[in-house]
Formats: C-alpha cells, structure tokens, sequence
C-alpha cells in the first residue's frame, strides 16, 4: 500500500474486520432462524398430534408423558432463539452502520488521492508544456 497513509491503511484494516464480523454476525443470525422455523414447526406439530408423542434424545427415541411440560419447555426455547435474534439483528445494524462509514471515509481519501494526483499530474504536464515553449 504505497502512498497511502497509514491512517488510510489502517481504516481499510477496520473495514475488513468490520466486513468479517458482519458476515459473522449474518451467518449467526441465519443459523438462529432456521432453528426459529424449525421449532416453530415442532410446537405446530405438537398441537395437532393426538396420540403419543415421542422425542428425540440423541439416538433414542423417548416417549413423553406430559406433552404441555414439552410445549412449555418449546416455547422457551423459542423465546430464547427470538431473544437472540434481535441481538444478531442490533449487532447487524450496527456493523452495517459502521461498515458504511467507513467504506465513505476510504472512497473519499482515494478519491481525494487520486484527485490530487490527477491534479498534480496535470500541474507537472503544464509545467513540462511551458518549458517546452
């Protein structure tokens, strides 16, 4: 990165580690809401089911006795997942927040510095055109 100050270089530096945490963050947030639908799901299956109904645990399946201490405990869970979900969803919209300004302030330092170059290229073939003469 020659030419480039090292107060440039290192808001590039935040922006990619910004850029890293919002995939992060993104990736998170996908993952908690497949397993939002998921339980979602389950609880729905849970209230039309009439007869036994049996749980998973871990290679076992496991027949439940009280089928409204397992909704509860569902819906917890899903209370826990939305909780989550926001917070990923905060974090999201911060880091957005931050990996725009940050992608302003760089485009406008090489901006800057490509239109004081362009200037100072400009200013030396001027020069060079009045020696010339």
């Amino acid at each position: 990165m020659n030419g480039i100050s090292p107060q440039l270089q290192n808001q590039i530096t935040q922006f990619q580690q910004v850029q890293q945490q919002l995939q992060t963050v993104l990736a998170q947030k996908s993952q908690m809401e497949a397993q939002q639908k998921e339980l979602q799901r389950t609880v729905e299956e849970l209230e039309k089911s009439k007869g036994d109904v049996y749980r998973n645990v871990g290679v076992l399946l496991i027949k439940v006795d009280d089928k409204e201490a397992l909704k509860a405990e569902l819906d917890e869970s899903l209370e826990t997942v939305g909780i989550r979900i926001r917070g990923l969803e905060k974090q999201e919209k911060d880091l957005r927040a931050k990996y725009e300004m940050l992608q302003s302030n760089i485009n406008n330092a090489m901006g800057g510095a490509s239109a004081r170059s362009a200037s100072r290229a400009a200013a030396k073939r001027s020069d060079d055109d009045e020696e010339d003469e």
